[in-house]
């Protein structure tokens, strides 16, 4: 009994884990694009607001 409530709580704490660094990875690799968005040729964007959504389409576009 003892055994199976642990395992519950393991995946649980393991689900929690890997959604909160899923998107701390993501916004990582969207500040990294926006970073580097003056070397893509696709990228002449000057708005920094705009840079941000190019760069979440290209990542998620990667992603699936």
């Amino acid at each position: 009994m003892m055994k199976n409530i642990l395992i519950v709580v393991f995946i649980v704490l393991g689900m929690i884990v890997v959604l909160n660094y899923s998107e701390h990875n993501f916004k990582r690799a969207v500040d990294a694009c926006m970073a580097g968005s003056q070397k893509l040729l696709k990228a002449e964007i000057t708005d920094l607001e705009e840079a941000k959504k190019f760069c979440e389409n290209e990542i998620k576009k990667k992603k699936n």
